[in-house]
Order: C-alpha cells, then structure tokens, then sequence
C-alpha cells in the first residue's frame, strides 16, 4: 500500500493538480521492479520488468526498449524472453547492480547472488503444491471439492498438505504415482492431457509445471523432511506483486507482472510461474494466466495474484488514448479542518488519475438539507432554513456542522448505529429486554460522551460479570458459540469476514484456518453462570476451554490476525485480544472505524461493503483509507473529529450533478450519490414534516425511531425499509435499495395519507389564514428544504384554484411531496 500511495502521489506532485494532458510526452522516470534482485540457488531465476512513467501518470512497459547492463556481468545471465520480461539466472556469487537504460533516462538496482553453484532442494510444500494451485487442481469445482472428483480429492487451496501428500503417495499406489517410470504416471498423465481426464489439459508436457512433477516423482515423491515437515521449509512471509500500479492509455497496451515470493529465512523466489492470476474487472484489464495484464476499456481493475497460502493484488486503471484532460485544483473550504484538506487531496488525486473533473460544490439548500439528515436524522425546520441562507459568514457551514454535532440527535444517530454492529436485541433466555435496555444505555452514555471509541470497544471486549450490572456482558450472550463469535467480532470491529477460513484457507484473502482457530481460542474460555435473578446471566474467564484445529486435532494457540502469538497464560485472553485490536499498531480497527462512518456520510465505504475488506475487494482510494484511519487514531480515536474531518470537506459537500467526465462514476466520490433514507431516519423526518407522533412499546409518545433500543422492536413500516434486526452482523443487514412494497405503503398506508390528517397542518393553516400561494411554499420548504420554482408553484396553485375542496387539495400536494424521490433520497 505504501507504494501505491508513492504511485498516486506522483502524479500529484508531476501535474500540481493541474494542466491539460492531450499529446505523447517523453518520458518522466523509469523504474525497474522488482526493486531488488536475489538470486539463492542455480536454479533460482528472476524476472525483470521497467516500467516508464509520463510526467501525467500514465505508465508504459518498456522492458522490451530497455537497454540492461550489469555492474559484474560474471554474476548472472541477463536472458530476454520475449513478452514476458527479463530473466536473470545466476552464473557465480557476489554483488552488484542492475542498470537499465530507457529514452535517456537511467535507473539501478541491486543484486545479489548467493550458492550459484548450489541447487535448492525439491520441496513439496513450495514446489509441488503451487503446481495444483496454478493449475487449478485444488479449486473447489475440482479435486478441492468437499469429496474430491472422480475419485482423487486434494484440500481445498492446499490447506493440508501433509493430507494432499497422503492422497498422492498412498491412494493407490503405482498408478497415481508410478516411481518406476514417472512420465507414466496418471498425475502427470491426466495433467497433461495424454489421457482421458474431466479436468481437460492443465498444462504442456514440456512446460516447468509438468517437469517439476516429474522431477518430484523420480525423486520418490517425498514429502519434506523431518519429523514435522510443515516447520523444515522456510515459511511464506510476504507476497509481492509488481509494478504496484499501472495507468494504461488505449486498449491493447500491455503490463507484465512479477510475483516475487520472500520467506523466513531471507531467500525470496521469482513465483510468476507458479501464481494464480485473476481480475475483478476483464473488460478494463485482462490478465493472462502468465501474468500479462492486457488494457480495455475504460475503468479501473484490481488484478490479484496468490501463490501458496497468501493473495495480493495491484490497482490497475484505463482512460481512452488521447484524452484531452485539465484538472483544475481548488481552495479548500472555509472552516474545512486539516483533515477535511488532506481528504480532498487524496480524493483529487484520485480523480486526477482517472481523468475525471469532480463536480462542484452543492448550494446551501442542498447542503444544509444533507447534513441535517446525515448528522442528526432530521429536516431542517423553516426557520433553520432562513437563518442559515441569511448567513453571509464564509465558515457558516463549518459552524452549522459543529451545531449539529452538539445536538443529542446526534449522539442517538450513532447509538443506533452502534446498536447495529454490537446487535442489541433481547434474545428469548439469553438476553432478557431489561439486559437489552441497559445495554443500549450503557452505549448510549459512552457515545453521549464522545468516549475515545477505542477505550469503549475494549471495555466491552474484557467486560465481566452480570448482564444488568455490566451491561456489556450481553454482547456474550447474543452469541455463545465460540467460533461465530470470533467471526462476529472480526466483522465488527475489523472489517473482515474471516468465515471462509473455517474450513480451508480464504482463497482470495489473506486468512488461513491457523488464522481462524488462532483468533476463536481468544473465546474459548467465556464462561457462564446464573446470577441471584433468573434473567441475569454472569459472565466470567474460566481459565480453561480450547478450540481444536480440525486438521492436527490439537489446541490451537491464541493469535492475532495477521499477528503475533501473545502471551496468554494466567490472564484473560480477551484483554490480550482487546490491547492489541485497539492498539494503533493493528492496521485494521481504525481503518474500519473511520470507513463506516465515511459509507455513513458519503453512500459507500472507501472499502465496500465497508465489513468486508479483504485482498480481493481492495479500498478504491487506499491512501486516503490509511490517512483516515491514521488520523483517527492519532486524534485519541476522537469520533467527533472524524465526523467534523468528513462533512467540512469538499468531497462530502459535491452536488450530486455528474458531469461528462464522471457520470459512469459511483466509486470514486467524484461527486454526491442520492442515497435513500434509512428506515428509521425517514419515519422521523415523516412524523417531522407532518407534525405528528411515533408510538414504540415501552416508549413514550413522541419517541423517534432511531431511538428504540431494542432490535426486535419494530413496525410496518420499519420492516418494510429495511430496518435491521441485529441478528446478523452484516453491514447489508440494514436495506437500502427501494422497493414496490415501500412504494405502494406510501402510495397508499397510513404512512402519509393518515399522518398528513393525524397532524392537521393544512386545516391549520387554512385556520391562520394563510393563502394556498403561502401553503405551497411551506410545504416545499418543510419537504425539500427549498422553495418551488416558478413552474412547480404556478402548476400545483393552478390545481388546488380549481379543487372545490382546497383542503383537500393542498393535502394531495402534501402526499405528493412525501412521495416523490426528492424527499425520500438525501441528495
């Protein structure tokens, strides 16, 4: 990530945000990659890439242009394959440096050759099988099937080695493995399509998959020595996959991809040959099997590569060849924070490089009717609405901000948010709705407080005793299973789902089942009891309990994701857990914070859906992701101030007008998306407008929706927009899309026609005096937060005139505004 946000700074740097870009300009820089070369065997090899960049960003291959030298040429053979780089295979030992030379431009890197005279042992577990991986063998529509295929079954992905080596070498013997006369034998036979097999050809007979299987089994097809053959190979530590980002120009340009491999004891591997290659998105950017990325159209692709037990991927964008392109850069806004300046930033930088001009900033109405609804789940009142518009201060948006923090609706916006991902319910003996209520109000005191939000997720993380009188506790009792509770708690407060790994490593994520059974054990000793009242449950450490790794049946130790083993004996598990996931070292918990209160604000996380990053669903703006989640946690994880970082900025204040540069784009932020008002928010703003009422049990009348503590507390209405239920984790648990069914409620439940009577505001008005002319703008403005053009009201003034009933009339233009788009979406 580090050098992606080298990459997309660049660009900013070389253009200053500005300047058009229309024809082909000489090249800015060059760069060879990987940045480092090691060669650790006499048949370790290296492939070397240079890629050249345009003072714009855009990115051009250039291996096949580059003039390559050695500083030693006695250390290794520089050999060019054609579209596909360049190799270098070691000829004797020392150091040096690569040099290679493009357009009069000029760059070095090291290297370093060690035991050229020495071949590296065959490996099982690294030779033999990243051949099934890259082949495909071990996927779950093949041999990783749950019970194999056609009789032979490998672990899925290869997370049981020493299980695959069985089913290989002891699943009848002298067929699948034929010792006396390898290339006899049906695993190579069937792979290489001399026979019949359902899988058809998985690769050449003369290819380096086929002749590593081959030199395997001449060998004895052993497994890896030692007593435990698992711990006597150097373990994978880090995958890298280069060049870390490309800007094609036009289809057909052409990036090849090195895939270098580094392990334990200081060695790395050149392992584009045997990685796995994949993009999200073909029709921008195609990968080849080998690693050759092909452009398309235009948009933005991810291209993944995973090699053994771990997967990384590269951002990888299109724009049409001669595009002629100015981005202008802007002031940052009056009041905006430090923060809300280095948002635009990395955002403008984003756009920069996607050649999209973002749009501009909305009016005050728009404005001021967005953040009411954003920051405290309400319309502002007419009067807000003239007092602001008369306000002539430049940072009068950045003061309105700060007013609506302050608000108690607010602090009830966040509770329920908060109530969703911590999933307060009562749940029939397990949490009681006493258990419930206290819960809420113990969150509701920590939000109400503005509590450091990494103090208040480890409270609740180590919290002990009974459910009524450490309120916490009931976040152990809405799950009692062991290993969903870890899933739920890796959901919740670090953003991934960790579900897959479970039963074989997460294909497409950086998760494997050591990783899973290592992060359950921080659970497996919660214990329960009855307390003195029958509903109360105590919960405490009972300092014993382990959860067993179903593939060595032993106990799996403590371990964080992504992390270390910690110390655990004579203490809570849990507090280990909880120092670290609020630690500012964790890189996962204040990213994930500060991305669900950016999918609040803006309509998407930066990483969507925002409980579900992973390799393969990558943030579209990483950096600003990483400065987000620096900046929070830098703050004293100050909420508020993310909040204030957020709305003060430009990003947040765009109209949600497109342009002709952005009207496809509804990732990038590059202007506002209509967002639909959550059901509990849009309930409030109907009772609002109409001036009537809600009515919850256990509630007093008047309670607003967003205020109901309890998740199995609900109505019509409220299940009809998609309120959660807080029984599953889930960010999607909460409905956002439209639907026939809430459109025929309003149309015709007692949503709107009943309340537009309940509250009598047109009898009153009509009471007061008040003209229809009058009426109309007060509608619109009660409404939409702005008054009706000159056609709207001539039209609507035009239709009541001519009513016998005007009463009657003015309520049917009432239901009308409750049920147009403008006043169900933000916008």
């Amino acid at each position: 990530m580090i050098r992606q946000v080298a990459w997309l700074m660049a660009i900013v740097v070389a253009s200053g945000l500005s300047g058009t870009v229309t024809a082909d300009t000489p090249y800015f820089a060059i760069t060879i990659y990987p940045p480092r070369a090691q060669l650790d065997s006499s048949n370790d090899r290296q492939r070397v890439v240079v890629q050249a960049r345009h003072a714009d960003g855009r990115t051009v291959d250039v291996t096949a242009a580059a003039e390559l030298a050695l500083s030693n040429p006695k250390l290794a053979a520089i050999d060019k394959t054609a579209g596909q780089g360049i190799l270098l295979r070691p000829l004797a030992d020392g150091e040096g440096t690569i040099r290679a030379a493009v357009g009069g431009l000029v760059q070095e890197i090291p290297l370093k050759v060690v035991s050229a005279s020495s071949p590296a042992p065959l490996s099982f577990r690294r030779d033999v099988m990243p051949v099934f991986a890259r082949a495909g063998c071990n996927m779950g529509s093949c041999h990783g099937a749950a019970r194999g295929k056609d009789g032979f079954r490998l672990s899925l992905f290869g997370f049981d080695p020493a299980g695959d080596h069985h089913r290989l070498t002891r699943e009848m013997p002298g067929r699948r493995i034929d010792l006396a006369s390898p290339r006899e034998s049906l695993l190579f036979l069937k792979a290489t399509g001399q026979v019949q097999h359902t899988g058809g050809k998985r690769c050449e007979p003369d290819s380096e998959l086929a002749a590593t299987l081959v030199r395997w089994i001449e060998a004895g097809a052993p497994d890896d020595p030692g007593p435990d053959p698992s711990n006597s190979v150097p373990k994978l530590i880090a995958l890298d996959l280069y060049p870390p980002a490309a800007l094609f120009e036009g289809e057909g340009a052409a990036q090849q991809l090195v895939a270098v491999a580094r392990f334990a004891d200081g060695t790395d591997r050149d392992v584009t040959d045997l990685a796995w290659f994949a993009s999200n998105n073909d029709r921008s950017a195609k990968v080849s099997a080998d690693g050759m990325v092909t452009s398309g159209n235009r948009g933005e692709a991810f291209v993944m590569a995973r090699y053994d037990t771990l997967t990384v991927g590269v951002p990888l964008v299109t724009i049409p060849k001669g595009l002629s392109f100015t981005f202008q850069s802007e002031p940052a806004l009056p009041g905006a924070t430090e923060g809300a300046k280095v948002i635009d930033d990395l955002v403008a930088a984003k756009l920069a490089s996607l050649r999209m001009t973002p749009a501009p900033v909305c009016d005050d109405e728009a404005f001021l009717r967005r953040v009411s609804i954003d920051l405290v789940g309400l319309l502002p009142t007419p009067a807000d609405r003239a007092r602001f518009l008369t306000d002539s201060a430049p940072d009068k948006r950045a003061r309105l901000v700060d007013e609506l923090i302050a608000r108690k609706e607010f602090v009830e916006i966040w509770v329920m948010k908060w109530a969703e991902i911590l999933q307060i319910r009562s749940q029939g003996n397990d949490v009681s709705p006493k258990g419930a209520i206290l819960y809420h109000q113990w969150l509701d005191r920590r939000i109400a407080a503005n509590e450091p939000v990494d103090r208040m997720v480890r409270d609740l993380l180590t919290a002990s005793g009974g459910t009524f009188a450490s309120p916490p506790t009931n976040y152990f009792q809405l799950e009692r299973n062991t290993l969903k509770l870890a899933e739920n708690v890796a959901q919740a407060f670090l953003g991934t789902r960790i579900q897959c790994a479970q039963c074989h490593n997460h294909p497409f994520d950086r998760w494997t089942m050591d990783d899973y059974y290592g992060f359950a054990a921080f659970f497996a000793q919660i214990g329960r009891k009855r307390g003195a009242d029958p509903r109360e449950t105590i919960v405490f450490d009972s300092g014993s309990g382990e959860v067993n790794h179903p593939v060595t049946g032993k106990p799996a130790a403590p371990k964080f994701l992504g992390g270390e083993a910690p110390k655990v004996a004579d203490r809570d598990r849990r507090e280990a857990l909880a120092a670290w996931l609020t630690s500012p070292d964790n890189p996962f918990f204040a990213r994930h914070v500060a991305n669900i209160t950016w999918a609040h604000f803006l309509g998407r996380g930066i990483v969507h859906e925002p409980d579900d990053a992973r390799v393969s669903n990558p943030p579209v703006n990483g950096p600003l992701l990483d400065e987000l989640g620096r900046r929070f946690a830098a703050s004293g994880w100050d909420f508020r101030g993310l909040v204030r970082d957020i709305v003060t900025s430009r990003t947040y204040q765009r109209s949600c007008e497109p342009n002709e540069s952005n009207r496809l784009d509804e990732t990038n932020f590059s202007h506002a998306l209509v967002r639909r008002q959550r059901a509990e928010v849009l309930l409030d703003v109907i009772a609002q407008v109409t001036d009537t009422k809600n009515k919850f049990p256990g509630l007093p009348l008047g309670a607003r929706a967003v205020q109901v503590a309890d998740g199995r507390t609900t109505n019509y209405f409220l299940t009809t927009f998609g309120r959660a239920t807080r029984e599953d984790v889930c960010s999607c648990a909460v409905k956002m899309d439209p639907s026939l069914s809430q459109a025929l409620h309003l149309l015709n439940g007692d949503a709107a026609n009943d309340r537009i009577r309940q509250g009598g505001l047109i009898d009153r008005w009509l009471k007061e005096g008040r003209t229809p002319t009058e009426i109309i703008d007060e509608l619109f403005v009660r409404c939409d937060c702005r008054m009706p053009t000159e056609r709207e009201r001539i039209e609507t003034l035009v239709t009541v005139l001519d009513s016998p009933d005007r009463r009657q009339a003015l309520e049917d233009v009432f239901w009308a505004l409750l049920n147009s788009p403008e006043f169900i979406f933000n916008h």
